[in-house]
């Protein structure tokens, strides 16, 4: 198992697995199967052996259906009435959950850690990796590929608020990262990670 950083248990995992699969025929990729189980379960262990000893998870398509047919035991649910609205609305409602007092204050979270549920590609080492990048509250950082940037990505929480206020459509933080890239510190992934999404029919083979 990855030996997680010793900085961890200041940073929380946030999952964004609120989709709807509109590619994949309506089918929430929450509950796509992988290794037996719905995929949401995969992407928790990842973040938990990676490091994130609380994760958030943010719902929204078949959310009821995701808590009745998922073992999300220890993570904190958290609701997207706004999920077809794209990414943005998901990493809203994410962020503003770990802003309120029993969020921030409860869990002593002073950087999140921003996944993706349809990245099963992305490990546990990748995640230890940018994990090991928080320093401080202003910390900003995120996976690279070959040098390009991806996900996971680490935001210190003074950055909570301009994150969300800038999340729109399904562009997620793509325009405060823009606006800062001089600021990010890439963590080179290429070597343990793979970041391909599942987002159509020929992406399910990926799956086991």
């Amino acid at each position: 198992m990855t030996q997680p950083p010793t900085n961890a248990a200041r940073v929380t995992g946030l999952l964004l697995a609120a989709g709807g699969g509109r590619r994949l025929g309506g089918r929430p990729k929450a509950l796509l199967p992988h290794r037996g189980r719905p995929l949401v379960e995969n992407a928790v262990r990842i973040l938990r052996e990676g490091g994130c000893r609380t994760v958030y998870v943010v719902l929204g398509a078949a959310a009821d259906e995701v808590r009745a047919r998922a073992d999300l035991a220890g993570c904190v649910l958290v609701d997207n009435p706004d999920w077809a609205e794209g990414m943005g609305s998901s990493l809203r409602a994410g962020l503003d959950e770990l802003t309120k007092p029993e969020g921030r204050a409860g869990g002593g979270a002073r950087a999140a850690l921003v996944s993706l549920v349809d990245q099963p590609g992305i490990g546990a080492e990748a995640v230890a990796r940018v994990l090991a990048a928080h320093r401080s509250g202003d910390s900003l950082a995120a996976a690279s590929y070959d040098g390009k940037r991806g996900h996971p990505v680490l935001f210190g929480a003074d950055r909570w608020a301009d994150i969300a206020a800038s999340a729109t459509g399904d562009r997620g933080a793509r325009a405060y990262l823009k606006a800062h890239e001089a600021e990010i510190e890439l963590v080179e992934c290429g070597d343990i990670a793979e970041p391909y999404d599942i987002d159509t029919e020929a992406d399910l083979g990926r799956l086991q």
